[in-house]
């Protein structure tokens, strides 16, 4: 309980400094908007009394309702309306931070306790970073989801269907859905081939060595660098435009407060944990958007709409720029959008930069088992379908509606592009609900996103930089050696006879065992010191790497501030960030693949690989923007390069030359490969281990295993494919067959129509709304249900520990339960008798927990 009173103490004083350090206004002229009225000839591009229709239909006028709405907003000498008006006041909105973070920290203290009296592991580095490796198929859809809702898409999504209309949306879904089932490939190959491995740096660095590694490193920190910018600019310009009097530095102060206090309590886990209740809020807003829009349950007199007809007049009487986005005929109801198709292009090429070179992505697959692993990301990808969908679906559209409705645009391009389209929809629809609304979506999107970056980036801090190169346990180790005792785990080539590893296993130590008991009964703050000679000096340079992770995830949270505020200096919107993700490290996406799948790569070809398609990329972007008016000057620098088509072409020549360098310098450097070379490239993946919590001990079950004498105690590799194989073959398959859908057949089914009458867009509006219907009830019910169901498993199971402890115990066989490998369930249990005798606490929760579990077993016949 102190803990959890010491957490919100730290959160609290966190705003609190916020509030006192910074001004109420802002200094940056990037928040005021140059321009307060949209000029006639831009209101003209869009504006038309007829309605916009399919060549060859008959002219038709727009509906009375249109010219109604249009007559109202210009009644009385009112000005059109231009903006989104900050009326939110600043006490309220920091009492919305102050109980999402107090919250947040209540569940992820929650899983603490969980991890700690469920699961005993709550003190375990590979916990804070795996969650302890087992999370289930819901949960691990969850963080997906979680992870992927980035604030821009909530926004950005929005922003390109008020831009490209129900092209934008799709391209904006469907070209970032795929990057995740095809991630599932990755994930049961990294399971396959390197089970240990924490981060996918690990295996790079195994493969191809420190110069590799430490390129792979740089690239791995940029992805993370970029997915913070796009977070923290889309979520300080939704708060200043909401909030009034609410300053960028402030803004940037607040999110960082609240992502980085319930990470440092919880990691890894305590993001699976306010993930869920995160996804399940997004859902829950975003469907009350929706009936908002489409059903009008309240008669809103502000809401022009009400149905998918109402939102079907309003938009088809307002025109898409042809000269600009390349709608057909002007439309925003048809998929002939060269701007769309653009867009989509550059989002699926960013996009597997984003996920590829992602850790936070690695993360979600080592924490869970090989098929929960893969059906997790598949499940997780066709969920998060459904929010840009949807959401932007809604918003955008709406947007062009509400447009429509006033006869003028409602925001300026600039406003636009910052994605405040979304925004504006909900005030303008739901007043102050909505605003309070869109607050609550932008904070848990930046939430659940930016704790799993930041985890992301301490991982790699803590096991590729700290571990690998500051701090090594031994820094003179070889591939292939033991890291507790230095001496080889296979046979050598140029050594047959020498002396291999025999270090046992940590539930085979009996010194262990004794360290355990020793550390349970002590009730001082300082633990005893580790007396295993083994093991000892190993455990404690593990507590030493948590204490780190702990600075870590405090120092990578708050450099997201000055991060931010350098953003908004330098004017970057939403827009600009996220097209030039793909630029910076979608090279990479090809030669990480290939080092998880492929046994002939080389540490050359991959570099080649990486830095040429980087290099490469840029060229030809900064190239092509030079070509616009003012080309690469200092004032028009960041309009001419965010533009599309230089955007589009570095994307492109990013991601293909980085795959055609990496084969092609592969096959130069290695053209012959035995069946000895490719295993003796999967024994250096295989070999990436925690003596403390081998891989072998956590897929026992999955692979049949019984407990090994040592733990490097492994089988070979050919058993390990086959038991996974069903895996492999499901990830394969959806890859494909959800690829082809959602970039081939789906789009072109679409060209066979070519301006969505009111059936065709009522057809498409029904499926945009039943997908997210689906997906909140899998996305809610599914997760919590495996969750709890897998806590009670897991208190039974303890509970049947300790009876057949005590039972064998009172019959003599203390010496038995050692030879079975039960000690260590008997261990964990004495730590319970313990601590219920020096800590009441501890002792209630005992009392409650043993409790339930009597109700579950009297209830099981019932079942």
């Amino acid at each position: 309980m102190g803990v959890f009173v010491h957490s919100l103490c730290i959160v609290g004083f966190f705003i609190l400094l916020s509030v006192i350090h910074c001004n109420a206004k802002g200094d940056f002229g990037d928040f005021e908007h140059g321009e307060t009225v949209i000029s006639p000839e831009t209101i003209a591009k869009f504006y038309t009394e007829t309605m916009v229709q399919s060549a060859g239909k008959e002219e038709q006028r727009c509906s009375e309702n249109v010219f109604k709405a249009r007559a109202a907003a210009k009644a009385n000498g009112r000005k059109p309306s231009v903006g989104v008006e900050p009326t939110v006041g600043l006490g309220a909105a920091l009492l919305i931070f102050l109980g999402v973070g107090i919250f947040a920290v209540g569940i992820a203290q929650t899983f603490q306790q969980v991890r700690k009296h469920v699961y005993h592991d709550a003190d375990n580095l590979d916990t804070a970073f795996d969650a302890g490796g087992k999370v289930s198929i819901g949960l691990t859809a969850t963080t997906i989801v979680s992870q992927w809702t980035w604030s821009a898409t909530l926004l950005q999504s929005s922003t390109v269907a008020s831009k490209y209309g129900i092209s934008g949306p799709y391209w904006y879904a469907g070209g970032a859905t795929i990057q995740i089932i095809i991630f599932s490939i990755l994930s049961i190959m990294l399971k396959t081939r390197a089970p240990g491995a924490k981060t996918f740096l690990q295996v790079i660095k195994a493969r191809f060595g420190k110069r590799t590694h430490l390129v792979f490193c740089t690239f791995a920190f940029f992805t993370n660098l970029i997915v913070m910018m796009s977070l923290t600019i889309a979520g300080t310009a939704v708060l200043n435009s909401l909030v009034a009097d609410l300053s960028p530095e402030l803004a940037a102060m607040l999110l960082a407060s609240v992502i980085g206090g319930y990470t440092l309590i919880g990691g890894l886990g305590a993001t699976f944990y306010v993930s869920y209740f995160n996804t399940a809020l997004i859902f829950v807003l975003i469907l009350m958007l929706v009936v908002e829009v489409f059903y009008n349950p309240f008669n809103n007199p502000e809401n022009p709409f009400g149905s998918s007809e109402s939102v079907f007049e309003f938009i088809s009487c307002w025109k898409a720029p042809e000269e600009k986005m390349g709608n057909k005929g002007g439309s925003y109801l048809t998929f002939f959008s060269s701007g769309g198709l653009v867009f989509g292009i550059v989002n699926i090429v960013g996009n597997f930069g984003t996920v590829f070179c992602d850790q936070a992505y690695w993360q979600s697959s080592v924490a869970a088992k090989p098929l929960q692993g893969v059906w997790g990301f598949i499940s997780g990808g066709l969920t998060w379908f459904a929010i840009p969908f949807t959401l932007a679906t809604t918003m955008g559209l709406a947007y062009i509606g509400l447009s429509s409705a006033q006869g003028s645009p409602l925001l300026t391009e600039d406003d636009i592009m910052k994605g405040l389209a979304a925004p504006l929809v909900a005030q303008k629809l739901l007043g102050t609900t909505g605003e309070y609304a869109m607050l609550f979506l932008i904070l848990m999107a930046v939430m659940s996103t930016g704790s799993a970056e930041v985890i992301a980036v301490s991982s790699i801090v803590i096991y590729d930089v700290y571990q690998a190169y500051i701090c090594p346990f031994k820094p003179d180790l070889k591939d292939g050696q033991c890291i507790l005792c230095s001496r080889y785990l296979r046979k050598q080539k140029d050594n047959e006879d020498g002396q291999l590893c025999d270090c046992k296993s940590t539930a085979k130590c009996d010194a262990c065992a004794s360290d355990t008991i020793a550390r349970a009964k002590s009730t001082s703050s300082v633990k005893p010191h580790y007396t295993c000679e083994t093991h000892g000096e190993y455990k404690e340079y593990q507590e030493h790497l948590l204490n780190y992770k702990n600075w870590c995830i405090v120092i990578c949270t708050f450099l997201s501030v000055p991060l931010c505020l350098f953003c908004w200096a330098v004017n970057l919107n939403l827009a600009w960030t996220y097209y030039f993700t793909g630029i910076l490290i979608s090279s990479s996406v090809v030669p990480i693949a290939v080092s998880i799948m492929w046994a002939r790569a080389t540490a050359t070809g991959v570099i080649s690989g990486t830095v040429g398609g980087c290099a490469a990329g840029m060229t030809c972007w900064l190239t092509y923007a030079s070509t616009y008016p003012g080309g690469l000057s200092l004032a028009t620098f960041v309009k001419n390069t965010g533009e599309e088509m230089p955007m589009l072409v570095g994307n492109i020549v990013a991601i293909g030359v980085g795959a055609v360098f990496c084969v092609l310098v592969t096959y130069i450097t290695r053209w012959n490969m035995t069946p000895e070379i490719e295993e003796a490239e999967w024994d250096k993946t295989r070999d990436i281990d925690n003596p403390l919590s081998p891989w072998v001990a956590k897929y026992k079950g999955e692979l049949n295993l019984d407990d090994g004498e040592n733990f490097h105690d492994r089988p070979p590799l050919e058993i390990v494919i086959r038991k996974f194989r069903a895996a492999k073959i499901t990830a394969y398959v959806a890859a494909v067959l959800f690829t082809l859908l959602f970039v081939c057949i789906w789009p072109g089914s679409m060209l066979s129509v070519d301006i969505l009458d009111l059936s065709g867009f009522n057809v498409w509006t029904t499926m945009s709304r039943g997908w997210a219907f689906v997906a909140a009830a899998f996305i809610i019910i599914v997760p919590m249900y495996q969750e709890v169901k897998a806590i009670y498993k897991q208190v039974a199971k303890n509970r049947e520990d300790k009876i057949r402890e005590e039972n064998n115990s009172n019959n003599g066989e203390n010496q038995a339960l050692n030879q079975n490998g039960i000690l260590l369930n008997r261990l964990q249990n004495q730590i319970y008798t313990t601590a219920r005798h020096t800590n009441k606490q501890e002792y209630i929760f005992q009392r409650l927990r043993n409790t339930l579990a009597r109700v579950l077993a009297i209830s099981k016949p019932a079942q």
